[in-house]
């Protein structure tokens, strides 16, 4: 049998045989069981970025980039953050709950973190702050240990969680986008991929 030659320098992308697609969102269900979890063990870094993850929307990229000194000012963590996304260089905005600065505050207290550290720092020497694979690993612990399936879940599913469940609350297409950043509604469309579900919604509700 004829075996291609892996060429010298070409790495083998990480996604190689595995299963991908859009993530589930995380039900209201789900984030408390994974936050009762992380508050039974104690890990606090785990818990603020769990929170914030939720919260900021942000992809992936965005939010292990954060500094301290973008949520926290004066001592004390902000109720509403900017930060510029680096897909899409455009400002975004997010707000930050009580819950999530309680526990942003407390990380950044038993962390020792200073204002302009990362929020986030690697234990990796070469990485500054967690990698996006650090940041995966670390949801699918989160993921096993309250019993879904890895293969359905992922980062994206936190960045999606909040703004999905606006939408179904609110239908506000136009709010969602803007929480996003995204740069038009198309992409919000087809992100939070809610036109199927809507017709499923409005068929389910006609018994012919």
């Amino acid at each position: 049998m004829f075996r291609s030659k892996k060429e010298p320098g070409k790495r083998t992308p990480w996604n190689k045989g595995k299963l991908v697609g859009q993530k589930a969102p995380f039900s209201m269900q789900e984030i408390w069981s994974i936050r009762m979890r992380l508050q039974a063990i104690s890990n606090r870094r785990d818990l603020a970025l769990f929170n914030l993850a939720i919260d900021s929307k942000l992809r992936a990229c965005d939010l292990l980039a954060l500094r301290v000194s973008d949520v926290m000012s004066g001592g004390e963590v902000l109720s509403r953050a900017t930060v510029r996304q680096r897909k899409t260089k455009r400002p975004v905005r997010f707000e930050i709950t009580a819950r999530t600065r309680k526990s942003t505050e407390e990380w950044i207290e038993a962390a020792q973190l200073n204002n302009c550290g990362y929020l986030f720092p690697s234990r990796v020497r070469r990485s500054p702050h967690l990698s996006t694979r650090q940041y995966a690993r670390i949801v699918n612990e989160w993921v096993r240990a309250i019993g879904l399936d890895p293969g359905a879940y992922g980062t994206h599913s936190l960045r999606r969680t909040k703004a999905t469940l606006i939408y179904r609350r609110t239908k506000n297409l136009r709010a969602v986008q803007l929480l996003l950043g995204h740069s038009n509604l198309d992409s919000t469309v087809r992100y939070l991929g809610i036109e199927i579900d809507d017709a499923l919604e409005m068929s389910e509700q006609i018994d012919v």
